[in-house]
């Protein structure tokens, strides 16, 4: 059988048993979702503690680009999980990943990196890479003053640079988050720092200055408009490393409740030259209760 094909099966079997699990845990719904998908800019505000979100969506781009393999052609993501615990009234641990890359090529060029593709050389495939992060409220939202969070995080090598969608290293983000209600439109932004490691070049990295500005507006009771721009600004235009480029996007989408859930879907547009061109995401978001905090009893 295709390694891509096993690679494939293995990953989308992965995330149905992770979600399906979950979600089975459910002893009690509750009503308020993190507000996450299909954005990627963060809000500031934190699970309540003991709930567990989970995130379940898939990804189509049009026009994406791997300088480090020299690829160019349409990804399609299988799999785009996410998982938020609550673990106290001010820290939330967030889990990113996606099971299955697949990339059909429409382009490719000489590069550093000489990737492994499918017996007709139009596609490749892998796992997505990981990540790691850790939301702390540090100033709730006040009647004058927004709120504010920090969120370190850290991006680990899941996807090999033999398949010519990863650049197998450690990337590391710290980023500062502010968010303000203003009537029923909530608003929040991400500014903070990334270091990405070189792909090409052992002991050379590259930082880049990562932002997002995103809006949440109720149009009814049931249902959201959410728009956001977000993406990272390399310090070195001229002399960026291969696969760490400035990147942006724009989206515009919906968030809808429904059945205990909440199903979003939105439109992608890149605002850079090394951004993808178009596409879309949608998924759905489950949240429910974990587990219970044990309250501590005060010694006498």
């Amino acid at each position: 059988m295709n390694s891509h094909l096993v690679q494939f099966t293995v990953g989308i079997r992965r995330s149905l048993i992770l979600w399906l699990t979950l979600v089975s845990l459910n002893v009690g719904s509750v009503n308020f979702f993190a507000q996450q998908r299909p954005l990627q800019t963060q809000d500031p505000n934190i699970i309540s503690p003991g709930n567990l979100s989970l995130e379940f969506g898939f990804d189509f781009l049009q026009n994406v680009q791997y300088p480090q393999s020299g690829l160019r052609g349409d990804l399609t993501s299988l799999g785009v999980i996410g998982i938020n615990l609550g673990l106290g009234e001010i820290v939330e641990f967030q889990i990113q990943g996606t099971a299955h890359n697949f990339l059909s090529i429409d382009q490719r060029i000489p590069a550093p990196i000489t990737p492994t593709l499918n017996s007709s050389g139009t596609a490749t495939s892998d796992f997505g890479d990981i990540i790691f992060s850790t939301k702390i409220l540090m100033v709730p939202e006040g009647k004058q003053l927004p709120s504010f969070a920090f969120r370190p995080s850290v991006q680990l090598p899941n996807a090999s640079t033999a398949s010519g969608l990863g650049l197998n290293s450690t990337q590391f983000f710290g980023t500062f988050i502010l968010g303000k209600h203003f009537g029923k439109l909530n608003t929040f932004a991400n500014l903070g720092l990334g270091i990405l490691s070189n792909p090409i070049q052992a002991g050379v990295q590259n930082d880049v200055l990562v932002y997002g500005v995103a809006g949440i507006y109720p149009v009814s009771k049931n249902v959201n408009v959410a728009s956001e721009i977000f993406g990272r600004w390399s310090t070195r235009q001229s002399t960026a490393p291969l696969g760490t480029e400035s990147q942006s996007q724009f989206r515009l989408g919906m968030q809808i409740n429904g059945a205990g859930f909440r199903w979003d879907f939105a439109g992608i547009a890149g605002l850079t030259n090394k951004s993808p061109h178009s596409g879309i995401t949608f998924g759905v978001t489950k949240e429910f209760r974990a587990f219970h905090i044990p309250t501590l009893s005060k010694s006498k």
